[in-house]
């Protein structure tokens, strides 16, 4: 499966800014798996559940299976008996992570999702449950997946889509600006339904599907989200982030700020994630195709009954022209 003697794949990667700290992301995620027992991973938990659940709809089978930024494992329980996977093999950026992965009895080793040490047509499927929103080359990403991939295989992945965090993001602008006068980026940007749809077709997959779900969580106060955050390992690591510690005038009045807009009658605050569910397969000869301009056997004007409007050169209205 290794790839060797081979550049990864770098095309898109020399057009792409370099948003994220990868460095820092690792570093991160090395600490979140040292200080906890996982216990904060309820979210990726919960996700890799539902991800693994469309596995039940689909007839192919899978033999081998690759997994992007698997963490502790959470997917690879939710995949057993799924998918007609035999052989399953995670990675991540963390050497922690991988150790939890390993220790847990997953195959697992060390390897950035930015170059992906994957020969071509090596696997049936590859997964991603909720890694990829940190990939600065995601573009790349994607092409090297589909080229690891055998015809006909499938990606399958979730990430989180830009609806994520909203009610935080809201809160840090307001706050940030009304103690300091300024406002430093403090969320991650994240990808939408459409963004991604269009990285598929980009990478070259063939029927991309993309479609997004909302998952709630409650917290107490503000400060026991921030907690929670820190032990998933997915607090900011923006390059452009300001390297000031937050001063604490502005966690307090973001705190504040989120019970008065956000609270509910409880008390309780939501922290709202956009989940983004993302299915693409390699090209394949038996996959469906759209027939060429033209080439239909019958008119649906015919079957409709309607008189049909000739457009450009033949006459009727002209082209709606773009951006009107």
């Amino acid at each position: 499966m290794p790839r060797r003697g081979r550049t990864p794949y770098i095309g898109a990667m020399q057009t792409t800014m370099t948003v994220f700290d990868r460095a820092l992301l690792r570093r991160r995620r090395d600490r979140a798996a040292l200080a906890g027992d996982g216990a904060a991973d309820f979210l990726f938990r919960e996700v890799a559940d539902r991800l693994a659940d469309r596995l039940l709809d689909i007839r192919e089978i899978f033999p081998v299976a690759l997994e992007l930024g698997c963490r502790r494992g959470a997917l690879a329980e939710f995949l057993r008996g799924r998918g007609g996977i035999e052989h399953l093999l995670g990675m991540d950026l963390s050497e922690a992570m991988v150790r939890e992965t390993q220790g847990a009895g997953g195959a697992a080793f060390v390897a950035d999702e930015e170059r992906l040490p994957l020969a071509d047509g090596s696997v049936d499927l590859v997964l991603s449950n909720l890694a990829l929103h940190w990939v600065n080359d995601l573009p790349g990403c994607l092409i090297q997946a589909r080229q690891a991939l055998r015809p006909n295989g499938l990606l399958l992945a979730s990430m989180f889509g830009g609806e994520t965090l909203v009610e935080l993001r809201d809160v840090f602008l307001r706050a940030e600006a009304e103690v300091t006068g300024g406002a430093a980026p403090r969320i991650s940007p994240f990808a939408d339904v459409r963004d991604m749809g269009g990285l598929l077709q980009r990478a070259g997959f063939a029927l991309p599907v993309v479609d997004s779900d909302r998952i709630t969580v409650t917290y107490a106060n503000a400060f026991a989200l921030f907690a929670d955050l820190k032990a998933m390992g997915e607090t900011s690591v923006l390059l452009e982030r300001s390297r000031r510690p937050l001063r604490r005038a502005v966690l307090l009045r973001a705190a504040e700020l989120y019970s008065e807009m956000f609270a509910g009658a409880d008390g309780r605050i939501p922290a709202s994630f956009q989940i983004l569910y993302v299915h693409g397969w390699a090209p394949h000869e038996s996959q469906p195709r759209a027939l060429k301009p033209g080439s239909a056997a019958h008119r649906l004007a015919d079957a409709l009954g309607a008189d049909v409007l000739e457009f450009g050169a033949r006459g009727g209205m002209p082209p709606r022209k773009e951006g009107m």
